[in-house]
């Protein structure tokens, strides 16, 4: 007897990301069937236990998951084209931070600006992360570093689902810098994180996440040790900022505490590394901060992949050290500049990635898991990550729905 489901692909290879023996999870001439937003087969060939009035032929080309951006600040007001210039005249990003600008100068803008407006911008940087075939991204907050505009910003992240069809998990990234009105007391400013905005932001559901800048110019192990405890006792998970610039031993610290990821790393002592397999912690690789800031010093690539630490890959768009909205190009940015390779690469925005946000049902294309997929026109996942700007998915599915 033939049951009925929601939608057939078939006449594909599957880029599945399962561990089956085959590069990127390689199944060859497969058929994908979908029902109430869940994959519900994957196999060689027609499966002829289902059947769809909605069919599509996939014509041999690659079906990949959803991709995932598993780092992004792309709520905020302003930009900081100026700042760049800045750099390229010979101001270092630290200088630029001690000088009021940097974070601060993004706090200042996002601080004046209304919800309508930071909507309305995050909205188009949403839009092209969608157009390469992001079907889920993170979120940060960080450009407040008030209870009021913290969650202004949460709540124009958790807003994008309305307007497109996305998923968005935010992250309380309050841990930032220390804004101006506490840059004599910023042990005040840890308090109010960790008794009033870290409990008011659990209480409401505004964010699944906690995040740090564990930094000499952000802040130090105890205080992000404060911050993780709040954030524990209030039933919101762990990310860290750490080893950006500087090797502060933040991702031990946030590794102890069972953090999803560590993000940056490029500073990370490979001593370190054993914590973060231990705790089964994600390192996220943000190569679009590495090339835009100019940094030399890079990931210890082949420690963490020796100790079989899952890395992600992220845009980490923002106003001040990446301004990428493009998914595709960060992964073309690890490849060529962190040595990592096409298939890690592509691991890194699809089921490592969703490792990095706790998720378990999307990232790899098997029965059970959310159908988000991308169909791509290509010969070979490898191309995915090769061209930079010169490939859009055909089609995109998001939940099973054509989007």
């Amino acid at each position: 007897m033939t049951s009925t489901c929601d939608l057939i692909i078939e006449n594909v290879h599957l880029a599945s990301m399962q561990t089956n023996g085959q590069p990127y999870g390689w199944v060859k001439d497969a058929s994908i069937g979908v029902a109430d937003g869940k994959i519900i087969f994957v196999g060689n060939g027609q499966n002829r236990q289902y059947d769809s009035a909605n069919r599509v032929d996939g014509n041999g080309r690659w079906l990949t998951p959803g991709l995932i951006d598993c780092h992004t600040h792309l709520v905020y007001g302003g930009n900081r084209a100026e700042e760049f210039e800045k750099r390229l005249q010979g101001i270092s990003y630290a200088d630029l931070a001690k000088q009021g600008g940097g974070i601060q100068s993004t706090v200042n803008a996002t601080r004046a600006a209304s919800a309508e407006d930071l909507l309305t911008n995050a909205l188009k940087r949403a839009r092209r992360l969608l157009e390469e075939g992001v079907t889920c991204i993170e979120v940060k907050s960080g450009y407040g570093l008030d209870v009021q505009t913290e969650l202004r910003m949460l709540t124009v992240a958790r807003q994008l689902a309305e307007h497109l069809p996305i998923h968005v998990t935010a992250t309380y990234l309050g841990a930032h810098t220390v804004p101006i009105e506490y840059k004599h007391d910023p042990e005040a400013y840890i308090d109010l994180i960790c008794k009033t905005i870290i409990p008011r932001i659990a209480k409401q559901k505004l964010a699944n996440c906690v995040d740090v800048f564990c930094e000499t110019i952000g802040f130090s192990l105890p205080q992000c040790q404060r911050i993780f405890e709040a954030a524990k006792a209030n039933h919101l998970d762990i990310k860290a900022h750490v080893e950006q610039l500087s090797d502060m031993r933040g991702a031990r610290l946030a590794a102890k505490y069972g953090a999803l990821s560590v993000d940056h790393l490029e500073y990370l002592n490979p001593d370190d590394i054993p914590f973060i397999q231990q705790a089964g912690t994600v390192a996220v690789l943000l190569p679009g901060a590495f090339y835009f800031l100019n940094e030399t010093t890079k990931p210890p690539i082949e420690a963490l992949r020796k100790h079989g630490i899952p890395m992600a890959v992220a845009t980490d768009l923002n106003p001040g050290s990446s301004p990428v909205a493009s998914l595709l190009t960060a992964m073309n940015m690890a490849c060529v500049m962190f040595a990592i390779t096409p298939e890690e690469a592509l691991r890194g925005v699809t089921i490592n990635a969703a490792t990095a946000l706790g998720m378990t049902n999307k990232g790899i294309l098997t029965q059970g898991k959310d159908a988000d997929m991308c169909l791509w026109d290509i010969n070979h996942p490898s191309e995915l990550v090769y061209g930079i700007n010169q490939l859009r998915p055909q089609s995109v599915w998001i939940a099973g729905k054509h989007v």
